[in-house]
């Protein structure tokens, strides 16, 4: 036989259990082919030599905002530790940008003043304009206090985007908003956010997407899941389909607002119906939120935060009335992926998970708990009991974004309960790893080299290190591992005959590099269906980044069986 495109003179880790390596892969019509032996390999009428590089599964980053992706009228405090610099870059923007009527920031870390959250008076004489700063995992914002003027909260006013933080002596507001990314993806807080801030508008967050797609053809992601989408932007989704933008299968998760009724979820079930069954886009997951973060004190804790005595945060909705929800999305088919970083919001979804089951009879719908921050060892063997998968973040775990206040909320004595990739991986529980871009960074790289040292990006300050896990089990979990979160691996995330061709050559072989080299290397090649959407050296006749490329019947086949069962 004949193949389309042959990949040979590399290395090829398939993660297919019958043939885990390989020395050739062949492609025709969109899938795979061929995989066995370079001496026996078919002919070709196009061949990759790979030349020692290292061949993969597509990455499925199974947890990435494409709606956050950088806005490029948005001042970038992505690591800036110091107010003084958030100051002249804030100042330095909103001089060169007088058009502008908000001055928008984005990334900003909790702890850029020490001691305390950032608050109004931090920003005074910056800029006479108001200022609408979000934090780095987008769940607080700051405020200066024009813009609390402006959208009334000086005067005691509410905003449907967030809870407003008052000073307990005086009485004020104080500039910081908490409760934000949960609140502002509901109905009225987005339509309230569209309305006075904008970085919210429509153009705005569709150009956040096909900048974040881009990105993630260069960094070798072939599945990607946008793991919060408010059924009032899905026509973004749509428009990006329409125009060619969706280079990558893309999965949305629809976000369910706290509080939401029956009639919402009608809503749901429609717009899944509505969706066509082909294609690069998919309507996934339901997403829920049982607790918010551990940086503000929000998320739920089973014991007080270190720093905080007498406070253990919230979770979302008191506890028996987030059971029946569960039980309730659960008997209409909805997979559910869960927002839970605190320990208790962790346990509380896992008895919602396990009430679920025992009510509906429930049987591998691979339900998701999302970040698994901080996890009680009693709780660590229920994910493997109870078919739960664990979609995590290696960056996550770096001294990079956690030390400081996330290590000092929770207090060195439960540091051992933090990202525990290892022990989920060894409990035999699935795992799927991912980026949360834009919390961490999207180059899956990053979360590889996080996973295997527990470090900052320097190499310094590795800590709870027995958590590390070796490259093969990290990569699997960025591929086989995110294919079966969403009930895809009959067709995606391994490499052997039948399944579609979504395909990485990296730069490397990684496997013959330290944790540091592999930072260097990139994706050379990202092949979707058999399609270039990445081609770094112009190996398959395309171009770095390429967008807008048609796709083929085989290419867009439909990814295994939809993720809302019936």
């Amino acid at each position: 036989m004949a193949v389309d495109t042959l990949y040979t003179g590399g290395r090829i880790r398939t993660f297919d259990p019958e043939r885990p390596w390989a020395e050739a892969l062949g492609v025709t019509d969109g899938k795979i082919s061929y995989v066995g032996d370079a001496a026996d390999a078919p002919t070709a009428s196009k061949k990759v030599e790979l030349n020692g590089r290292l061949v993969t599964p597509g990455i499925a980053d199974t947890h990435n905002h494409l709606l956050l992706g950088f806005d490029d009228l948005a001042v970038s405090l992505d690591q800036v530790q110091s107010l003084d610099v958030v100051r002249a870059r804030i100042a330095e923007f909103a001089e060169t940008h007088p058009e502008l009527d908000w001055v928008c920031a984005e990334n900003a870390l909790y702890s850029v003043v020490e001691g305390r959250r950032p608050n109004a008076d931090d920003l005074v004489g910056v800029t006479d304009r108001p200022v609408f700063i979000t934090t780095y995992d987008q769940h607080s914002v700051w405020l200066n206090r024009p813009a609390l003027a402006k959208l009334g909260i000086l005067d005691g006013g509410r905003i449907a985007w967030g809870n407003p933080e008052i000073d307990a002596t005086t009485g004020e507001p104080t500039g910081w908003i908490t409760d934000f990314y949960t609140r502002a993806m509901t109905i009225d807080g987005l339509a309230q956010l569209q309305r006075d801030i904008p970085m919210y508008s429509p153009d705005r967050r569709y150009r956040k997407i096909a900048n974040s797609l881009d990105m993630a053809a260069r960094f070798g992601i072939t599945t990607v899941v946008e793991p919060q989408v408010p059924l009032a932007e899905l026509d973004l989704f749509a428009r990006a389909e329409r125009e060619g933008r969706l280079t990558s299968r893309t999965i949305a998760a629809i976000y369910h607002p706290v509080g939401a009724d029956g009639d919402f979820r009608a809503r749901i079930t429609e717009a899944i119906r509505d969706t066509p069954q082909h294609g690069r886009f998919k309507l996934g997951p339901v997403k829920l939120y049982a607790d918010d973060v551990i940086e503000p004190h929000t998320a739920a804790m089973l014991e007080d935060y270190a720093n905080r005595p007498g406070h253990r945060g919230h979770t979302s909705l008191e506890p028996t009335e987030f059971e029946k929800l569960f039980i309730e999305l659960d008997r209409l088919g909805y997979l559910v992926h869960t927002h839970a970083t605190g320990d208790w919001g962790i346990r509380l979804t896992l008895d919602s998970i396990e009430a679920a089951q025992r009510a509906n009879g429930t049987r591998d719908r691979r339900h998701g708990i999302v970040h698994v921050e901080c996890l009680s060892p009693e709780d660590l063997p229920r994910f493997n009991a109870l078919g739960v998968t664990a979609a995590m973040q290696p960056r996550h775990a770096s001294p990079d974004l956690v030390a400081g206040t996330w290590m000092e909320n929770v207090g060195e004595q439960r540091w051992d309960r933090a990202w525990r990739f290892r022990s989920m991986v060894e409990s035999g529980a699935r795992v799927s790893f991912s980026s949360d871009w834009q919390v961490g960074e999207m180059d899956p790289l990053v979360g590889v080299y996080s996973a295997m040292t527990r470090s900052r990006l320097d190499g310094s300050d590795s800590w709870t290190t027995g958590e590390r896990l070796d490259l093969d089990r990290t990569l699997r979990a960025y591929t086989t591992g995110g294919a079966e979160a969403f009930h895809h691996e009959h067709q995606l995330g391994m490499l052997r005959p039948g399944h579609l061709a979504d395909l990485v050559v990296w730069s490397g072989d990684l496997y013959d590099m330290e944790p540091a080299q592999i930072l260097e290397q990139s994706a050379d090649l990202t092949v979707v269906g058999g399609r270039a959407i990445h081609d770094a050296r112009g190996e398959l006749g395309g171009a770095p980044a390429a967008s807008n490329l048609p796709t083929s019947p085989a290419a867009d086949a439909h990814c295994g069986e939809h993720n809302h069962e019936h």
